[in-house]
């Protein structure tokens, strides 16, 4: 005699998964682990990890940020047209290294083949050299 065990089609398992803890100005993170937390927040539209930390700015103001930004943006689109393999980008998220990852109001980016290494990967952009940036201190920062 042998016993069969059924079990009934209405039963049903659930697995909980671990939820992302939210990106929170402050944090300290892994730049691994601050790109985690910030694409499972897509509401968030700016976040920076800086020597570690996350940095969450708060919203710009027109006469502080707004009107200056469209300035310094005008002045390095008129460098780039004029200065052959510079490429000009504004609000990309740029990988620095593994503490640091920003997202620049303004940058130049120098063709792959020269002076300073940089590629572009799908959504990023990972830098090993030169930055044009305004937004870190509020003031223009050259690395």
């Amino acid at each position: 005699m042998s016993t069969t065990a059924v079990i009934s089609p209405k039963a049903t398992y659930t697995t909980k998964l671990p939820s992302i803890p939210p990106l929170e100005s402050g944090d300290r993170l892994t730049r691994q682990e601050f790109e985690r937390r910030y694409q499972a927040m897509p509401r968030i539209n700016k976040a920076e990890l800086i020597e570690g930390v996350v940095i969450m700015p708060s919203p710009v103001h027109f006469s502080s940020h707004s009107q200056p930004h469209s300035h310094i943006i005008t002045w390095l689109g008129v460098y780039c047209a004029a200065t052959p393999g510079v490429s000009l980008g504004d609000n990309a998220t740029v990988r620095l290294d593994a503490d640091n990852e920003v997202q620049p109001d303004a940058l130049l980016r120098l063709a792959e083949k020269g002076i300073i290494n940089s590629r572009i990967f799908p959504g990023l952009w990972l830098a090993s050299g030169a930055l044009l940036q305004e937004d870190l201190l509020g003031c223009v920062i050259t690395f």
